[in-house]
């Protein structure tokens, strides 16, 4: 199975949105479905997503038997993802999003109660993204895997209009997030 989705400048452009409706978009609450972030190396990042009953999503992904939806533990490898492109690059970019995903397999449910153990290695790094391998697991048993391109840019590089203060706020709240990802009581093995 293979996705491709626009290169993120290409999308923003088409979509024209401007800049003060950029910054609105990034201030809402999004899905944040990294909790902890235990390894981390130039190359190599591993995460933790712990599922709970609490998620409000999981009151229709399925009333009788809830499970991490699919496209969510998708979007939890991309966020990895995008976390060892900031760190490689010390947050010289606002955004990491995903570009495509490839050979996407699911295997293991993820209900609450369960960890999804997330590992993404880098294959190919450039200054506007880069290629992974990206896996997820559950008790040892494999959830997700799949190849996946990262874009890397900063909004005022691909929007007209779009200020650089607007890609500074944005990177700032990626560092403050960076920083609560990290913090479980033990350093992060790097």
């Amino acid at each position: 199975m293979s996705l491709h989705v626009p290169t993120a400048p290409a999308r923003l452009q088409t979509h024209n949105p401007t800049a003060k409706t950029l910054h609105q978009r990034a201030r809402r609450v999004k899905f944040n479905l990294l909790d902890r972030i235990e390894e981390v190396s130039d190359n190599r990042l591993v995460a933790v997503k712990y599922v709970s009953l609490a998620e409000e999503y999981l009151g229709d992904h399925f009333p009788t038997f809830p499970v991490l939806p699919g496209v969510l533990m998708l979007e939890a490898l991309t966020q990895a993802a995008g976390w060892l492109l900031h760190r490689k690059n010390a947050f010289a970019k606002s955004m990491a999003v995903l570009k495509e995903a490839k050979n996407v397999r699911y295997g293991t449910f993820v209900a609450p109660g369960n960890a999804l153990r997330v590992e993404v290695e880098a294959l190919k790094l450039s200054e506007s993204g880069g290629s992974f391998k990206a896996s997820g697991t559950v008790n040892g048993n494999s959830a997700v895997s799949a190849r996946l391109e990262i874009a890397y840019f900063n909004v005022a590089q691909s929007l007209p209009g779009a200020d650089a203060q607007l890609d500074q706020k944005l990177i700032e709240h990626n560092r403050s997030r960076w920083m609560l990802l990290t913090q479980s009581g033990q350093s992060v093995a790097t």
